[in-house]
């Protein structure tokens, strides 16, 4: 699957039958001493916290973005929490007041950045 010049073709594909294989997952060109090993690591089925299942190599980027247990932040008071209970914990939290340091008013912690624009 790479230009090879034309004076080293016959060598090279000599080469590449006897030690290359295609993988049938992926289409890649992998040593076949490794294809073992590339399946076992790359195509493995596994099976996330959240139950879903896939392949082990796409596991990482699945925690990391779209997994429904994954930790994040409450922008309101920064506990760490699961993705899936995040929006619930917001409306909750975000419904809390604190006392405004120059007006003295009492201001909902959703409204807490936008207020200085309105305060006294």
């Amino acid at each position: 699957k790479k230009d090879i010049p034309a004076v080293n073709f016959i060598i090279h594909e000599i080469h590449c039958r006897r030690n290359i294989e295609i993988c049938p997952y992926c289409s890649d060109s992998i040593p076949k001493s490794e294809m073992k090993n590339h399946i076992e690591s790359e195509h493995v089925q596994v099976t996330c916290k959240c139950r879903m299942k896939m392949e082990s190599s796409l596991l990482k980027d699945h925690e990391a973005s779209s997994c429904p247990l994954r930790p994040v932040l409450c922008q309101f008071c920064d506990i760490q929490l699961a993705f899936n209970k995040l929006q619930e914990h917001e409306l909750y939290c975000g419904a809390r007041t604190e006392p405004c340091g120059r007006c003295g008013c009492h201001v909902l912690l959703k409204e807490l950045k936008e207020h200085p624009r309105v305060c006294g």
